[in-house]
């Protein structure tokens, strides 16, 4: 299915041009919130900056980055530009520890969110005569009324499963038919895996498009995933304190993600430093929300690594596009000095036809010594063979972990389907150093 161009104006604009909106919109956003949020006025006011400083996207560099604990700090509605009146909706992050990070929409920002995702809809080809099976949560969590509202202004059927209760998820997709799937990618795996369970034949689907997002994946497991499900898959990129889903999609012509340029100004940074990368180097993805009004945000740090690509696309887009994520700096591991990512072990995992794309990483501290066992679920066919088949294929797993990581770690195979499975965000790693 080829993906077309929804806003063509926005989509296509030369980049010089792109850039003078970006700085123009910049300045505005600089202007409405200087005064009206205390947490902005008072960094700026400490680096000694005043809205009349910021003349163009040049001087972005001047102000203030902004973290997920400041967001956290304002909790919650210190970082509102708005009265609480203008606001029609609220989301808030999905963490699980400490104060949550609540964002504010008023019925424009609603608006441009719509927009947004009818771009990335557009770009995986959906129209109008598609139905979209959407198994993102809704409620607090971004993930499904962000791409809901976009389904439903674009036209399409649009059917708001929210994410849980597997065995109902397989009986729509098997009855409802629809054309397209949106869901986390760890939660794409289990429902093929699960339709094996439910003796449910891919072929009798008629599923052609996935939009996957909300953790990190890789393009091994994004090759599972079109294989096990018949489809093609796109990687779709965004954060509820930023907008949700929709910041960011891969298209037809590769891997790199368009981002909505007109209303994200995206930078990469050195995670040490802070200083702002080159085109093509790897740091941490840092967004300014500029056309916001609820809860605008500038220069806040995803943590997210990535490296930027301004160059036009192949398929007639413009925008600034980014590469897939495949970790983020706070998720990473530090085992016995050596930075260790979930992701590096799935990728070594994919590899091998005896193992699922389902494990789980357990670091420990023994005798003041940092230990990392990996468990991974063998295939059902795997599991009835032999023990000494078993421990070949854990030898060759460990060897080549060894050999990704440069460090060495306990490889255990496992039964099938005993690691928990996640309906939202997958959770790989069980840290229970004490430091």
């Amino acid at each position: 299915m080829n993906g077309y161009i929804w806003n063509q104006q926005m989509e296509c604009m030369p980049l010089e041009e792109i850039r003078a909106l970006q700085g123009q919109r910049l300045v505005d956003c600089v202007h409405r919130m200087y005064g009206t949020v205390p947490y902005y006025t008072r960094r700026m006011d400490e680096a000694g900056i005043e809205p009349g400083d910021i003349k163009s996207l040049d001087d972005l560099k001047k102000l203030p980055f902004t973290d997920k604990e400041d967001m956290r700090d304002q909790y919650p509605y210190g970082t509102f530009a708005v009265p609480i009146e203008q606001i029609v909706r609220i989301h808030a992050s999905s963490g699980t520890t400490g104060k949550q990070k609540v964002v504010g929409y008023t019925q424009k920002d609603i608006d441009i969110w719509s927009e947004c995702c009818c771009r990335a809809l557009a770009t995986t080809g959906l129209t109008a005569q598609d139905i979209l099976h959407i198994a993102y949560g809704y409620g607090l969590f971004t993930g499904g009324l962000g791409l809901h509202y976009g389904s439903e202004r674009m036209g399409l059927t649009t059917i708001p499963v929210s994410s849980g209760n597997t065995r109902r998820q397989i009986q729509i997709l098997k009855d409802f038919q629809p054309t397209a799937l949106a869901c986390t990618p760890s939660y794409a795996l289990h429902l093929a895996d699960e339709l094996k369970t439910y003796d449910v034949d891919p072929a009798e689907l008629k599923l052609s498009v996935g939009i996957f997002g909300a953790e990190p994946w890789t393009l091994a497991m994004k090759q599972q995933i079109e294989s096990k499900l018949n489809l093609k898959a796109f990687d779709i990129y965004g954060l509820s304190e930023t907008m949700g889903p929709g910041v960011s999609i891969s298209c037809e012509a590769g891997d790199l993600l368009h981002i909505q340029s007109d209303h994200f100004i995206a930078e990469v940074i050195d995670p040490l430093t802070h200083e702002t990368l080159p085109d093509g180097e790897l740091g941490e993805l840092v967004f300014s929300s500029v056309t916001k009004e609820g809860t605008p945000l500038i220069r806040y740090n995803t943590h997210d690594l990535t490296r930027l690509y301004y160059e036009p696309c192949a398929c007639g887009r413009t925008t600034v596009r980014m590469e897939k994520v495949t970790g983020r700096a706070d998720d990473m591991l530090i085992i016995r000095g050596v930075n260790v990512f979930p992701t590096q072990i799935e990728s070594v995992l994919l590899q091998y036809g005896e193992v699922e794309p389902h494990y789980m990483i357990l670091v420990d501290r023994v005798h003041n010594l940092d230990h990392m066992e990996v468990q991974i679920e063998m295939t059902a066919a795997f599991f009835s063979d032999s023990i000494k088949e078993i421990e070949t294929i854990e030898k060759k797993l460990f060897h080549d972990i060894q050999s990704t990581l440069g460090i060495s770690a306990q490889i255990r195979l496992v039964e099938p389907k005993s690691l928990p499975r996640s309906e939202g965000k997958a959770k790989r790693v069980i840290d229970r150093r004490t430091y």
